[in-house]
C-alpha cells in the first residue's frame, strides 16, 4: 500500500467534522507552522474552500463540503 502524502493527510484532517487546529496539523505533518499555513494556502489555490473559525480563542480549520 502506498503511503499517504502529507497533503492528503492534511485534507483528511480538515474534512473531519471537528476540523483541525494549526497545532494538530503541525503535529501530524511534522512541518513548521509557517509551512503548514503555506500548505493551506496551496489547497485554497487548488480550489478547496477552507473555513477558519475560532473555538475558545483557537483557530480551527475545516474544508467546506460542496452543496
Amino acid at each position: 500500500m502506498k503511503p499517504k502524502t502529507k497533503q492528503a493527510l492534511l485534507i483528511e484532517l480538515l474534512k473531519r467534522a471537528e476540523g483541525a487546529t494549526l497545532a494538530q496539523l503541525v503535529e501530524a505533518t511534522s512541518w513548521l507552522p509557517q509551512t503548514t499555513r503555506a500548505a493551506l494556502t496551496g489547497l485554497r489555490k487548488k480550489g478547496h474552500v477552507i473555513i477558519a473559525s475560532k473555538v475558545e480563542g483557537i483557530s480551527v480549520y475545516r474544508i467546506q463540503k460542496a452543496d
